[in-house]
């Protein structure tokens, strides 16, 4: 858990504030906010539809039958370890096509999703395409990637990173957790 923690701190430290800030700008200017990734990339995704859906935001998670079309003014964020998740990359092609500003979430800016982003946030973390690259390396060597399993280092950051983000929004907004909670699910 050490390293986990460890990784987060080094990737906040190594975090651009302007790509935060130009998140949140995006956020805040536009006139809805699609998210979607695929796998647990996904789930990141999706709980923090949750979270800026709390906040009075229109969110809509891309996939959801409730989703509507998307268009010029919308903001389309994006999350993918390598940014070359074939669903992922294309639904953001679509959506460039369509006028709309996409924001990545990515290890590798430079992968093609991040190359065809308005915007590219790095979020470092191991993925599936390290595990790839690195196996035969680590076999070699006798070295053994136990930190997390799958790109799960990857996930376990951008969850953190996007509960920032919720604070940020929430401290600018002048937002509190019960003004929150009058948005918040009561079915559970």
């Amino acid at each position: 858990m050490q390293s986990i923690v460890d990784n987060i701190s080094k990737t906040i430290d190594e975090l651009s504030e302007g790509d935060v800030d130009a998140l949140i700008k995006a956020i805040r200017t536009s006139q809805r906010i699609f998210l979607w990734g695929a796998g647990r990339s996904g789930l990141m995704a999706k709980a923090f539809a949750m979270r800026l859906s709390q906040l009075g935001f229109v969110v809509y998670v891309v996939g959801e039958t409730i989703s509507p079309g998307m268009k010029q003014g919308d903001v389309f964020i994006v999350v993918s370890g390598s940014g070359e998740t074939t669903s992922v990359v294309n639904a953001a092609k679509v959506a460039k096509e369509l006028g709309v500003h996409v924001i990545a979430v990515t290890s590798y800016v430079t992968s093609t999703l991040g190359n065809l982003s308005d915007k590219a946030i790095h979020i470092k973390g191991k993925t599936k395409v390290d595990i790839e690259k690195d196996h035969l390396k680590h076999q070699i060597q006798g070295v053994h990637s136990f930190l997390t399993p799958m790109g799960t280092l990857f996930e376990d950051t951008v969850l953190v990173f996007f509960d920032g983000v919720v604070g940020k929004l929430m401290n600018e907004l002048r937002a509190t957790e019960r003004h929150m909670m009058g948005r918040h699910s009561k079915l559970e």
